[in-house]
C-alpha cells in the first residue's frame, strides 16, 4: 500500500534551481535559492576522486562555492538525498568554506550498521548518524529562507533515500530518472524493488506540475543530458513506472535488469566516505589516509 504524501506542497513558491553536472559520474548537484531572500541549499554535491591514483580534488565543489559567493548567497543546508554509491560527497568541504548544516534521512543508521560490518569499521565507528547535523524523518519540515520544505522517506534504492520538496520543486535523488531512463537499481544491500515501486508511486502523488530534479542522467540512446522533468511527464511516459504498469511487472523487470548491471566504479570509496557525512578517513602516523577493499565483495 502506498503511503500518502505528508504535506501539501506550496506550488506558488518557485525556488531558483541551478544545476552542476559532473561528467565523470553523471551526477547532477543543485544550488536551490529562495527567491525572496539570500538563502540557499546545496543538494548532492560531489567531491572529485582519481581512483587509480588515489587522489582527492575539489573542482566540482569549488564551482558550487564560486557560484554561491558570486551571487552573494547564504548557505543554510547541504542535503544528501541518500548515501551515494557512485560519487563522493563534497558536503563537508563546502561546509568548511560556507557553513550550513549537513542533512540526510534518519535511516542512515541502517546504512551505517550494514556497511560498518562490510568494511570492518570497528567499535570506534559511530552508527547513530551523529556525523550529520540533521537526520530527517518522514514528513519533517525545515526552512530555507522564507520557504518551508519537507522530506519524504522514499526507500527502495537504499533504506535512507529521501525526496526533498521545496516549493514546486522535488529533489528525488536516484529514485527516479528521466522518463526514458526509468528508475534506480534496487539490488544494493538494503534495497528492494517492491519498496522502490511504492516509493515512486508516493512521489507521483505530488501535483502534476511539480518540477522533478534528478541526481543522475546517462543520456539514453545518445540524447543530450537532461535532469529536469515533471510529475505529469513521469506518470505518462516513464518506461518503468508510468501509469498502467503494475507493481508485479515493475518488480520482475527491475530485478531482471539489476542482474545485468555492474557495480558503480566508485562504490568502495563512496560508501565508506559518504556514510560518514563525506569525512575522509583519519590519517595514520605517517599522514597517509587509507580505505578498505573487502575482497569477498559487498
Amino acid at each position: 500500500m502506498t503511503q500518502p504524501i505528508p504535506h501539501a506542497p506550496d506550488m506558488s513558491c518557485h525556488p531558483e534551481v541551478t544545476a552542476f553536472f559532473d561528467e565523470r559520474t553523471n551526477t547532477v548537484s543543485y544550488v536551490v535559492r529562495d527567491p525572496a531572500s539570500d538563502a540557499c541549499a546545496v543538494i548532492d554535491s560531489v567531491m572529485d576522486m582519481d581512483y587509480a591514483a588515489g587522489r582527492i580534488s575539489y573542482e566540482s565543489a569549488d564551482a558550487i562555492i564560486a557560484f554561491i559567493r558570486t551571487k552573494n548567497l547564504r548557505l543554510e543546508w547541504l542535503i544528501e538525498t541518500h548515501v551515494h554509491a557512485d560519487h563522493l560527497s563534497g558536503a563537508p568541504y563546502i561546509q568548511g568554506k560556507l557553513g550550513g548544516k549537513i542533512g540526510i534521512g534518519e535511516n542512515i543508521r541502517v546504512v551505517q550498521e550494514t556497511f560498518g560490518k562490510v568494511f570492518n569499521e570497528g567499535t570506534e565507528f559511530r552508527r547513530d548518524g551523529s556525523q550529520f547535523d540533521q537526520l530527517f524523518a518522514d514528513g519533517d519540515t525545515y526552512s530555507l529562507g522564507t520557504m518551508q520544505a519537507f522530506a519524504m522517506h522514499t526507500p527502495g534504492h537504499t533504506p535512507a533515500c529521501m525526496t526533498h520538496v521545496i516549493g514546486d520543486a522535488a529533489f528525488v535523488g536516484d529514485t527516479l530518472f528521466m522518463p526514458d531512463g526509468g528508475s534506480a537499481r534496487a539490488d544494493f544491500p538494503g534495497g528492494d524493488a517492491r519498496t522502490l515501486y511504492r516509493s515512486i508511486k508516493r512521489i507521483l502523488q505530488l501535483p502534476d506540475a511539480m518540477r522533478v530534479f534528478l541526481c543522475h542522467d546517462y543520456g539514453p540512446n545518445g540524447r543530450e543530458i537532461r535532469w529536469e522533468t515533471t510529475i505529469a511527464d513521469e506518470k505518462a511516459h516513464n518506461i518503468h513506472v508510468r501509469d498502467g504498469i503494475s507493481e508485479d511487472e515493475f518488480v520482475a523487470n527491475r530485478e531482471a535488469r539489476d542482474k545485468t548491471l555492474a557495480m558503480p566504479r566508485l562504490i568502495i570509496p563512496s560508501l565508506q566516505i559518504n556514510m560518514k557525512a563525506g569525512q575522509l578517513p583519519e590519517p595514520d602516523d605517517s599522514g597517509k589516509r587509507f580505505l578498505k577493499v573487502p575482497l569477498d565483495g559487498l
